[in-house]
């Protein structure tokens, strides 16, 4: 994704696969902005004088891609609408996508066996399943990198809900690309770009609360612009207690803050969980915006809406699902992180490849990646994906808890002070790895982690015993027994897998 938007961002135009919606969902927002939209497709079939089945079993498909070419380089160049939708081969045109770059792009990401079952045979890339499926393939990544906005869905009601946000997109720098979340409570923006805190993007509209810590209010909280409080917390992992979060609430409180209000949680995963807590429960519920500004916040814990404190006892162990109203993801905030908390980071980039497989867990096996903004949005969609399916955990989304199960047991055990979130998870990765029986590929995350600084010895003052108990109790564990997370092969992850306490002992005696 390296296309910038120019200021006004153009006409809509849909883009995707075949079968993913897009005339309809180009219906959907023309009506909803009083306009007509128009169909490349079906403007093409007017200008070829016949359907484009007939025209491509007659003329063959080079013949019908030249002809295509034309009539949407014409509309893109000169849109007759602010709304337009594309076949779904357009876009292999190096011309169409030079023209595309006046205009905001949105995606409409489709799954190939729905894709298959809405084409149906009248097209004529759809007769053959072997062939469709792989064309779906080899024209993802292409969409991904034209995309300024990805929607999961053309349903009237996800175009409806992201209108106005892809209109504040709009109004973004060229470089933000927006991702719409979906849940089972609630939808929601993921907006990625370089600039946006300190350009004050902010498309929530009411009064700001602030919460943030001392050490990144410092830094990006003047560029919020007008507050109503700004309640500051003790960075680390220290201030998710219930203490904390009852000053947080009572300073809430004395600032008037009411249902008509919004938190902004601005900071890494602790500042995320804590503020989102908060907003949780105050006045059982008010809107939280997210803006992570650590590696760890940019690419998991902002998404999908766990929020809560930790207890002595466990991590997590008090919360709420509660989603964000916004995500507000800026990589440049990432270039003011101590190395350390960079280096924890890259713990959840890692687990989040794994569990995604592919192209993602290509990148990061490489020597020179370093974190952008299509890598954030890489892991941000990985996570959307598992969240969309299984808000609640009660499913999918258990993936995500790769490595996390003796990760939150070391820093329970550890007294939350000894290892960064993100430290504990490497070595919580490790773990799962060798319950796994994947020793070759445990081999190799050792080697990413270290590369990175990450630990992959435990301290040897880490009493076993004490993990080893705290991962009995851990928060997801049902009817006593602990479900842990295992690895097939990178993209094949398996859930609710039982391993014997002998087993647990010796992963864990591993590490030190």
């Amino acid at each position: 994704m390296t296309r910038g938007r120019p200021a006004g961002g153009g006409s809509l135009v849909f883009i995707g696969f075949m079968g993913a919606g897009k005339t309809s969902a180009a219906r959907v927002a023309a009506a909803a902005m009083n306009v007509r939209a128009v169909d490349s497709d079906e403007l093409l079939e007017r200008r070829l004088g016949m359907p484009i089945d007939e025209y491509f079993a007659t003329h063959g498909e080079r013949a019908f891609r030249e002809a295509e070419e034309d009539v949407v380089c014409e509309l893109l160049e000169n849109p007759p609408s602010p709304v337009i939708s594309l076949g779904g081969g357009a876009v292999s045109s190096e011309r169409v996508r030079g023209a595309l770059a006046s205009h905001t792009v949105v995606l409409l990401e489709v799954e190939v066996e729905t894709a298959w079952r809405r084409a149906g045979s009248r097209r004529p890339l759809a007769r053959d399943r072997d062939r469709f499926t792989a064309l779906h393939s080899e024209r993802s990544g292409l969409y991904q990198r034209l995309a300024d906005a990805v929607l999961p869905s053309s349903h009237r009601d996800v175009i409806r809900q992201a209108l106005p946000w892809l209109r504040e997109l709009r109004e973004a720098s060229g470089d933000t690309r927006m991702l719409w979340a979906t849940s089972a409570s609630g939808c929601y923006p993921v907006y990625v770009g370089e600039g946006l805190v300190s350009s004050g993007f902010h498309p929530v509209a009411g009064r700001r609360f602030l919460v943030t810590d001392d050490a990144v209010g410092e830094l990006y909280a003047g560029a919020l612009g007008k507050v109503a409080a700004d309640v500051r917390v003790q960075p680390g992992e220290q201030a998710k207690t219930l203490q904390v979060a009852e000053t947080v609430l009572r300073e809430l409180a004395r600032a008037d803050m009411d249902r008509d209000d919004h938190v902004v949680a601005l900071g890494g995963g602790v500042v995320g969980d804590l503020a989102g807590f908060c907003a949780a429960v105050y006045q059982r519920g008010v809107p939280v915006a997210q803006v992570p500004t650590t590696l760890v916040a940019q690419v998991d814990s902002a998404y999908g809406g766990k929020t809560g404190v930790d207890l002595p006892e466990a991590k997590n162990y008090v919360g709420a699902y509660h989603q964000p109203r916004v995500v507000i993801a800026d990589p440049a905030t990432l270039r003011t992180l101590p190395p350390r908390e960079l280096a924890a980071g890259w713990a959840e980039v890692l687990k989040t490849a794994l569990i995604a497989g592919g192209s993602l867990w290509k990148r990061v096996r490489q020597p020179d990646v370093g974190v952008d903004r299509d890598l954030i949005l890489a892991c941000a969609q990985t996570k959307l994906a598992a969240v969309a399916a299984d808000e609640r955990d009660d499913g999918r989304r258990q993936v995500l808890n790769l490595g996390h199960t003796v990760g939150h047991a070391i820093e329970t055990a550890t007294g939350y002070s000894r290892y960064l979130h993100g430290e504990a998870v490497a070595l919580g990765l490790l773990a799962a790895l060798t319950l796994s029986g994947q020793r070759e590929l445990r081999e190799e995350m050792a080697e990413l982690l270290a590369a990175r600084g990450l630990p992959i010895r435990l301290d040897p003052a880490v009493d076993l015993g004490q993990v080893a108990t705290a991962v009995g109790r851990d928060k997801k564990r049902r009817a006593g027994q602990v479900g842990f997370v295992l690895v097939d092969a990178p993209g094949d992850v398996k859930v609710g897998c039982r391993v014997s306490s002998d087993d647990l002992v010796a992963s864990i005696k591993e590490l030190y």
